[in-house]
């Protein structure tokens, strides 16, 4: 056995106990986060407000990945699905333009 495969044996149960810490405390994570994010941006006066918001995005990303690892692990090719942004779907033709499919309307 060589050494990665006698590390990834021994940090496998340690990755099991980070995610259940990581789904039984997310919301103060996500908190702990928000309040970091804040803190930074207060100092800087906002001039880097965009690249805070940005890194603070890609933590909570990471966390929900970790704390929900069994929802939306990586797919056939490796790569994990992208994650809704939290908004829904709008219905089909919701900007009022017609489908590049459909006939043009009457006139």
């Amino acid at each position: 056995m060589g050494l990665l495969d006698n590390m990834k044996a021994k940090l496998g149960p340690a990755k099991g106990k980070v995610s259940d810490l990581a789904q039984r405390h997310e919301g103060k994570v996500h908190h702990g986060i928000e309040k970091a994010a804040h803190a930074v941006d207060k100092r800087t006066k906002g001039k880097y407000s965009d690249k805070i918001q940005t890194g603070t995005g890609k933590a909570k990303g990471a966390m929900d990945r970790l704390a929900h690892k069994d929802d939306h692990g990586p797919d056939a090719t490796g790569t994990t699905p992208p994650q809704d942004a939290g908004g829904t779907t709008p219905p089909p033709n919701a900007g009022g333009t017609t489908p590049p499919n459909a006939p043009p309307p009457a006139s």
